[in-house]
């Protein structure tokens, strides 16, 4: 990542969530591994049904995010560490963000 920090983090977060942050991740050069955690028989069944046959697998971040060519994009509605908050003059900070290039726009 652009900081040549290694950071580390544990967070529970739903299948969405984590496909989200892998392509994030991807698209900044960094790295993340994820599990399934099914509540549950009718869960487990559903992972199943969706063609994870080990829901239990650890998932690396090209199981999440395939191929190389990657694009995410994420507009600000809350103060946060990635994007600024939307001021009540009608700008708009997002980030656009792809697995070749990084670049930060503000309309």
């Amino acid at each position: 990542m652009a900081s040549g920090l290694n950071n580390a983090i544990s967070v529970i977060a739903a299948a969405p969530e984590g496909v989200l942050a892998a392509a994030a991740l991807k698209c900044m050069g960094g790295e993340m591994q994820g599990r399934h955690l099914p509540d549950g028989l009718e869960e487990t069944e559903r992972c199943i049904r969706m063609g994870i046959s080990n829901p239990s697998q650890l998932l690396y971040m090209d199981d999440m995010v395939g191929g190389d060519s990657v694009f995410f994009v994420a507009t600000g509605v809350t103060p946060g560490g990635l994007l600024q908050i939307i001021s009540f003059l009608h700008t708009i900070h997002k980030i656009e963000i792809s697995s070749e290039i990084l670049t930060e726009a503000a309309m």
